[in-house]
């Protein structure tokens, strides 16, 4: 056991992209909340950075039949980890170690094909493969990439491999905030060209000029449950919320394409927030070449403190198949944007029948007629999912509601692979009571932040039982506020949040909302990757008995030497702790 747990430390601060956010990022509009919906989708594509880049290589080897291109930006060939972490970071990243061949993974994905556990492998012949690999990136050595570039053109896949450039381990953007040769936060470097035009040039043939104004189309926010099997993300090392970015031109009915880009360890939403989504340059040219861009988002779990995505078997022995979970969820998700939509199966039926059974002040219960095939519903009330679990019953009751107000909803049939229906005919439900009298809070301030939460308090408002409080217009309190002052949690470093506050009488009216306060939480503190050695030799860390300690909290770093590498953080002066 503590063998493996080193060996993930290791995987984390040698092997994968890893991103802290020293400042916040603004130039992805502000995330709209709500669902996946179908466009039309003439081509898919998917890209992807470190683990991401793994992951995209497994994506399309998998689900060839929809995919017909990738971009990489350092990663290994084809289940080259053989479900082996060891194989992983001393093969598939470093050199150390014995690893299969090409020729041996071309072989490996013939049986899977014949077996049908990936799509047939004639698929990938013609496909347009762009790989990136800089002279200044040892995190994944040279040689790994060499081979997914074999690997690829032994399969008659049509690669283009720009191994040229002096980039450091990153995803390289002319808007790159790092220099070219760096390998640090946030892991995406400016080396003065465009290799994303370079990339999206080979994929899709010519492409039009980036945007240079404010981008028009929209981010949305969705929740990945409604795409993952057993429809919760956490225990597939998922994060609840994904992104897509959707241009004015596919919103109005234009044939578009459809870029999948996975992010790299360390690097997802949770943590980082719009570390990748703004910096690398996809929404600039989706914004005029008719291109969605999904970003999935994968989060921690035990066996992967760094938030990578699945190419090594930490979650499913499958995690390089059709049936592996998190392949699982991003094609679905690429399949409700329309990806593949010629042989998909139909979508479920919008439920018929529904109705309002019955209202209170702040609850409405809702029924409807069984769909053939479902295996859940969802429940949309004013177009946003409700229920954060699958509905089994046809029936649901809401909760939560401010009295004598007017909610639409909707519900949709969900089937057993996770793909949403058509949403049903709206009905209104209108709850009970009277509108409440209870005046909005004032003198609502900001009293504190950190990287992760705020603080606030208010003043009390007379006749008030109890608050509320909503960031960004969503209610975060679980139960009722008692006093006149809350905090929050769990939030991204470096990212602005609006709260509003509203008092709630003793019969549970909701009264108006105060005006709103920002809060912006602080930068996340910078984790630094280095050899034990040169932590000691920079005051990080101290040395006794061989081994390498972080000042401060004294946590065993490992061996203390120029090969044994860790990541630490500051989180106070003097004060360092593993990442």
């Amino acid at each position: 056991m503590k063998i493996r747990k080193l060996l993930v430390a290791t995987l984390a601060a040698v092997g994968i992209a890893a991103t802290t956010v020293g400042g916040a990022t603004a130039a992805v509009p502000a995330p709209t909340v709500g669902s996946l919906q179908q466009y039309d989708i003439s081509a898919t594509y998917v890209s992807g950075l470190s683990s991401g880049g793994f992951m995209a290589n497994q994506m399309h080897v998998a689900y060839s039949d929809v995919f017909e291109g990738a971009g990489i930006f350092s990663a290994g060939p084809y289940d080259c980890a053989q479900n082996n972490l060891n194989t992983a970071l001393y093969g598939c990243m470093d050199t150390f170690m014995a690893r299969k061949t090409p020729a041996q993974l071309e072989q490996l994905t013939r049986d899977r094909a014949a077996a049908g556990k990936v799509d047939p492998v004639a698929n990938l012949s013609g496909d347009k493969v762009w790989l990136f690999h800089g002279t200044n990136d040892t995190t994944v050595k040279a040689p790994v990439n060499d081979d997914l570039a074999t690997y690829y053109r032994d399969l008659g896949s049509n690669v283009v491999y720009d191994n040229t450039s002096a980039s450091g381990h990153a995803w390289v953007s002319p808007i790159g905030p790092n220099s070219c040769t760096s390998t640090s936060s946030p892991y995406v470097n400016n080396c003065g060209g465009d290799p994303v035009k370079d990339m999206l040039t080979h994929l899709l043939g010519s492409v039009n000029p980036a945007s240079t104004s404010a981008l028009t189309g929209k981010l949305v926010q969705f929740d990945q449950s409604t795409y993952t099997p057993g429809g919760s993300p956490s225990a597939i090392s998922m994060g609840n919320e994904g992104f897509a970015y959707v241009p004015q031109s596919c919103q109005s009915g234009a044939s578009c394409k459809l870029m999948v880009t996975l992010h790299g360890c360390y690097q997802y939403f949770g943590l980082v927030g719009n570390a990748l989504m703004d910096k690398a340059y996809l929404n600039e040219y989706a914004d005029t070449n008719n291109m969605i861009v999904l970003y999935p988002q994968a989060t921690t779990m035990t066996g992967n403190p760094r938030g990578c995505w699945d190419w090594w078997g930490y979650k499913s022995a499958d995690y390089a198949q059709k049936s592996g979970p998190q392949m699982t969820a991003v094609m679905n998700m690429a399949t409700a944007l329309g990806a593949g939509a010629t042989t998909a199966p139909p979508a479920l039926p919008a439920p018929a029948g529904l109705a309002v059974t019955g209202t209170t002040a702040t609850g409405a219960s809702l029924s409807w007629s069984a769909v053939s095939g479902a295996a859940s519903y969802n429940v949309y009330r004013d177009g946003a999912k409700v229920n954060s679990a699958p509905v089994a019953a046809t029936t649901y009751s809401d909760s939560g509601l401010t009295a004598a107000t007017a909610y639409a909803y909707t519900v949709a049939a969900v089937d057993s692979a996770g793909t949403v229906g058509a949403k049903s005919a709206p009905v209104t439900a209108t709850t009970t009571g009277t509108a409440t009298t209870l005046p909005a809070p004032a003198g609502l301030a900001v009293t504190g932040t950190t990287a992760t939460g705020a603080s606030l308090s208010w003043s009390a408002v007379s006749g008030a039982a109890s608050y509320n409080v909503y960031r960004d217009g969503a209610k975060v309190n679980s139960a009722p506020v008692a006093a006149t002052t809350y905090s929050d949690s769990g939030l991204t470093a470096a990212t602005a949040y609006a709260y509003t506050v509203a008092a709630v009488d003793s019969a549970g009216t909701v009264g108006a909302k105060s005006a709103p306060v920002t809060a912006t939480t602080k930068a996340a503190p910078l984790c630094v990757t280095a050899s034990n050695y040169a932590h000691t030799q920079a005051g990080r860390a101290h040395q006794t008995g061989g081994y390498a300690y972080a000042n401060g909290s004294n946590q065993n770093l490992g061996l203390w030497n120029v090969l044994a590498s860790s990541t630490i953080k500051e989180t106070s002066p003097g004060y360092w702790v593993t990442c």
